[in-house]
């Protein structure tokens, strides 16, 4: 059923639902249009329109041809919407489903295109804060590039921040001084960059380290320092190193290193970034995809870091929706919500909790599984073992007793006795 959005667009179809909002296929003066109608009660919320408003010419003023332009914010009643250009294609969340992983020549070429994206951005001081597969778009209609890839684009530009800023209590009214000084974490765990979970302002160098990691979960499969509790996964953003890909090129490799440093200013900028990706494409033509398995899950543990709503998918780890009780769903723009974990909870533990790739069909040393596989060979081998014994003590039984009884006769070849 149509619905008005202010007095310009109208929106005809939901094409997704996601935990900040519904995207729709709508109409405007121009034409076909999305637009991302926020939840009623961050419309409601004053302090976020307010924030909204204030982020009206930013967001408007990023033009660039791999960025989904925002081409109005719509503040009417109830409706907070923000309208943007309509892509004709998918989501590299939705590809990533499908194909589990990327030959190394289009994955290159993609996050360079959301290199550029974000080099745009940040020259007109917008950081993205939340960049991951589900906020990339690939234009299905547009020309095909390095090793088939589609063009890619990057969106969302600005809810991430939006959404982000602790409510104050009035003035003198309990809790005030509590509320002012609570810090929280609004992103996605996977792809949060050391200094946010620290508690630091987001800067630019945190989308360099979120779009590493995802040309990491491109190449792989997975994410670097993704699985398990989310608390687990602030730690090792924070804590471990990330553990190479078997059959990468060191030069890509160690272009990934630099940019997934825990130090924001070793990174790249995302200018720099998209330039030395796009130098490495040569080098990457005709390359299979990597041949590598998920990590087995880690062992649970314990975080007092506050988790977010349990309802995840099980192929999105760490992918968690920002309300409690709702569920993730096609749309997958989710975020989660806890407060910055203290020092004693990021130390780690003594073996660390870092992923660590392993061949196809292999499984990680000390995991649940390797000692399942463990056990069950060994349980195979003294299966084996004592059959082997048993056939052993059969064969001697029988030399024992064999040795009592007269052999046997030849009739056919024996020789008549005389009289």
């Amino acid at each position: 059923m149509a619905r008005k959005i202010g007095s310009r667009y109208t929106a005809h179809q939901i094409l997704g639902r996601g935990s900040a909002g519904t995207v729709w296929l709508g109409e405007g003066p121009d034409g076909p249009v999305a637009v991302k109608l926020l939840r009623e009660d961050l419309a409601s919320d004053q302090e976020l329109v307010g924030r909204f408003v204030q982020e009206r010419s930013a967001l408007l003023g990023l033009d660039h041809p791999h960025v989904v332009s925002v081409r109005d914010l719509v503040v009417d009643g109830n409706d907070l919407a923000l309208v943007m250009d309509l892509v004709r294609g998918t989501d590299l969340r939705t590809r990533l489903d499908r194909e589990r992983r990327l030959a190394p020549e289009a994955a290159v070429a993609i996050v360079a295109d959301v290199a550029d994206a974000l080099a745009a951005a940040h020259a007109a001081g917008v950081v993205h804060r939340d960049v991951k597969p589900e906020n990339v778009l690939l234009d299905m209609q547009g020309p095909l590039g390095p090793g088939g890839s589609h063009p890619a684009l990057l969106t969302d530009f600005g809810v991430a921040k939006l959404i982000d800023s602790p409510r104050r209590a009035p003035s003198g009214a309990p809790g005030a001084r509590a509320s002012a000084t609570t810090t929280r974490i609004i992103g996605t765990p996977d792809y949060l960059a050391p200094e946010i979970v620290e508690g630091l302002p987001p800067r630019a160098a945190v989308d360099i380290y979120a779009l590493a990691t995802v040309l990491y979960e491109l190449l792989a499969g997975f994410t670097p320092f993704g699985g398990g509790h989310p608390g687990a996964v602030l730690r090792r953003h924070v804590t471990e190193t990330v553990v190479p890909l078997p059959g990468i090129p060191d030069e890509l490799w160690q272009l990934m290193v630099q940019c997934l440093a825990k130090a924001p200013a070793s990174r790249l900028r995302a200018s720099e970034l998209s330039l030395r990706l796009r130098d490495l494409l040569p080098l990457l033509a005709g390359m299979p995809p990597l041949d590598v398995d998920e990590p087995d899950e880690p062992e649970p543990e314990q975080s007092s870091a506050e988790p977010a709503p349990e309802a995840e998918s099980p192929r999105r780890r760490g992918v968690v929706p920002l309300v409690p009780g709702s569920a993730t769903d096609s749309n997958r723009d989710t975020h989660t919500s806890m407060r910055v974990p203290g020092p004693d909870e990021l130390a780690g533990g003594a073996l660390g909790t870092a992923r660590v790739p392993r061949p196809a069909g292999g499984h990680r040393p000390g995991s649940a599984r390797h000692r399942a596989e463990t056990a069950r060979k060994r349980r195979l081998a003294l299966t084996a073992g004592a059959v082997a014994l048993a056939a052993a003590l059969g064969v001697g039984t029988w030399l024992a007793t064999s040795g009592d009884e007269p052999p046997p006769q030849d009739t056919k070849h024996s020789t008549p006795a005389k009289p």
